[in-house]
């Protein structure tokens, strides 16, 4: 009896539907990367630490380095390259832009794909490590710094940019929300 190590998939990409033979062992990294040539997803650690790789699957960060890309069919993946709206960036890839939630951009399509899923998971309520009290009837949690801090935190930056990040991702919440969207520096 003889097994197949290797599957057709069809992989929905921002939108798109992508086929292609995989090996059952390739990541979802390496199959945006090097088989569909959508390399703004970035390989890091290539072990799930340092969340360099994140995109969206079905709405929720994901770090691509640790999913099987046949584990990913059927799913709607969402890569840096799927965020922008043609030419007009998203609220999120603005601020980061604007407020310089940068320095070598290595991490930022990354840290950008988080802080998308961090805004959706506090805009349903959701709680965090930081979150004083959790109780369903006090509500969602003021956006803080504290609480994008830790909603953040598998996201590495070795360049140390997290204060810009912090910053972007308020004001990107802001904006979200209807406020403003200023940030003191």
């Amino acid at each position: 009896m003889t097994t197949s190590t290797s599957s057709v998939v069809t992989l929905k990409i921002n939108g798109e539907s992508h086929t292609l033979t995989v090996d059952h062992r390739t990541t979802l990294l390496d199959a945006l990367r090097e088989r569909l040539d959508l390399t703004g997803t970035k390989k890091g650690c290539d072990q799930g630490q340092c969340g360099a790789c994140t995109v969206l699957l079905d709405g929720r960060r994901a770090v691509a380095c640790l999913q099987l890309a046949v584990a990913a069919e059927g799913r709607a993946i969402t890569t840096i390259e799927g965020v922008a709206e043609g030419d007009r960036l998203h609220p999120v890839q603005q601020a980061f832009l604007e407020l310089d939630g940068y320095q070598c951009g290595y991490c930022t399509p990354g840290q950008i794909c988080s802080a998308l899923a961090v805004l959706e998971e506090h805009a349903a309520g959701w709680p965090s490590a930081a979150t004083a009290d959790v109780r369903p009837e006090a509500g969602a949690p003021a956006l803080t710094d504290e609480e994008i801090r830790e909603r953040m935190s598998g996201n590495l930056c070795r360049c140390g940019a997290y204060t810009a990040i912090v910053r972007a991702v308020a004001r990107a919440a802001g904006e979200q929300s209807g406020e403003s969207g200023t940030v003191a520096a």
